[in-house]
């Protein structure tokens, strides 16, 4: 028998997969609940945020359905449907709340450096961004577009096309199936809101040429949107 390159996973993708042979074996038929996430996570023995990346794996799968405030459900399989989600989830590189632990480390020093190296053109185009945001809010809609382009610009300011390369990345994952369905169950106007106005505060301190200030406000804003998803998780019984 040749040898086989082995592939290296990402942890929540080996949980997801080791529920989803328990639901496929009948352990947990359509229609039962799921045991609850901090369970899930003391016995397979990792992070209740890696058993919440699996979690949303297998609902964009179409395997469950997480019920806020009411528990994870098994759904009936969807054969090809199914199979054509899970590809989806397996391209992504890195479940939903590393990548904001990742744009934590990563965007609070872009804005650091923006501070210190915005050129006037640049923190135009920062404060461009931030009212597209708005008008796309104002309008109804999600500001995804006006969003990615505020922190981009941010990246852009600081003079550095490797950072900036290594936010586009993060954003390409941003915008990917897991982390979409983790935002679906969160989106509000009012989350938007306090969104824009953490973005705000980032725009202040790099307009002051306050490094400490704005990688503060950037990391602050990041993980304001890590509790966000986080706080809805603890409410499931």
């Amino acid at each position: 028998m040749p040898i086989q390159s082995i592939e290296p996973r990402r942890l929540y993708r080996q949980i997801a997969e080791q529920i989803r042979t328990l639901i496929a074996s009948g352990e947990f038929p359509a229609g039962s609940r799921l045991p609850p996430e901090r369970d899930l996570a003391k016995q397979l023995g990792v992070s209740r945020p890696s058993v919440r990346e699996a979690l949303i794996a297998l609902e964009v799968e179409g395997l469950v359905e997480v019920r806020i405030g009411s528990g994870i459900y098994v759904l009936a399989r969807n054969g090809k449907e199914g199979r054509d989600a899970a590809e989806g989830a397996a391209e992504a590189a890195a479940g939903p709340f590393e990548l904001l632990r990742a744009r934590y480390v990563i965007e609070g020093e872009c804005a650091a450096l923006a501070a210190k190296s915005a050129r006037k053109a640049q923190v135009s185009a920062i404060e461009e961004a931030l009212d597209q945001m708005e008008h796309e809010h104002e309008d109804g809609s999600q500001p995804l577009t006006g969003d990615r382009l505020f922190h981009l610009r941010v990246a852009e300011a600081t003079g550095n096309g490797a950072l900036v390369a290594v936010v586009k990345m993060l954003w390409d994952e941003r915008t990917g199936p897991l982390y979409k369905q983790l935002e679906d169950h969160y989106d509000s106007p009012a989350l938007w809101a306090a969104s824009m106005a953490e973005h705000r505060a980032v725009l202040k301190a790099i307009v002051a040429q306050d490094a400490a200030g704005a990688r503060a406000a950037m990391q602050r804003h990041l993980n304001h949107a890590y509790k966000r998803f986080n706080k809805g998780w603890d409410a499931l019984p």
